[in-house]
């Protein structure tokens, strides 16, 4: 039977609602979906959409070195936007928390977010794995 760990910590922003940061069944983690919230405040700091989508990227990394891992271990992405045209600003804050071989990934558009904010990324993560080149 697989055993499931609820993953927390206070270098992320707490859940707003009734979630968990992440959770982990076995070596797969899989991690709620993170906003630019800065973890000290619980504040949306800047409406600057890079400052969102890099703040987003570092509580996104604080979560997975909660779990034992890296944005190495991530295999998958969901990118939520509030306006694609941001896309390639997502790219760039991406490659300085994420190298080679990148994760598979999606990026959505939406009509809203959270506490109106212009950016949210989820992922799973498979830990213990070597990528294949």
């Amino acid at each position: 039977m697989s055993e499931r760990t609820i993953i927390n910590t206070a270098s992320a922003p707490a859940a707003i609602g009734p979630y968990s940061q992440a959770v982990r069944v076995d070596n797969t983690v899989y991690c709620s979906g993170q906003i630019p919230l800065n973890p000290e405040t619980m504040q949306v700091e800047t409406q600057d959409f890079a400052a969102q989508a890099e703040q987003v990227f570092s509580n996104l990394k604080a979560v997975a070195e909660a779990a034992g891992g890296s944005c190495q271990d991530f295999v998958k992405l969901n990118i939520y936007l509030t306006d694609l045209s941001h896309f390639a600003l997502v790219n760039e804050a991406m490659k300085r928390y994420f190298n080679e071989p990148f994760p598979a990934r999606a990026a959505i558009g939406v009509a809203a977010l959270p506490l109106g904010v212009q950016v949210e990324v989820e992922g799973t993560m498979v830990l213990g794995t070597e990528y294949s080149y």
